[in-house]
């Protein structure tokens, strides 16, 4: 089990937002080009990058799917939190 994972986001405020934007990567679309376009987040503009982290330092759930991925695996559902809808991508 790792200490510390990489990921990025897209973080929208609404569900249906961000099941668009996970249509669109399905379709082949880039995860850090729809970061740009439509994360609210600051990490938007680094195409989403949050950098690395370890367990205690993001809200629960956001932990929780982050930790569960493989690296390179983007969650297959939006993760929310009080901050709005994550589309989340492990990446390191």
């Amino acid at each position: 089990m790792a200490n510390k994972i990489q990921a990025s986001h897209i973080l929208v405020d609404k569900q249906s937002q961000a099941l668009k934007i996970l249509d669109e990567l399905k379709a082949g679309a880039d995860f850090k080009e729809l970061a740009k376009k439509h994360s609210t987040c600051p990490s938007g503009k680094r195409g989403g990058d949050l950098g690395s982290f370890g367990r205690g330092q993001m809200v629960k759930p956001f932990e929780d799917a982050a930790f569960a991925l493989n690296v390179g695996e983007t969650a297959k559902e939006p993760v929310k939190t009080q901050f709005g809808y994550h589309i989340i991508k492990r990446t390191g």
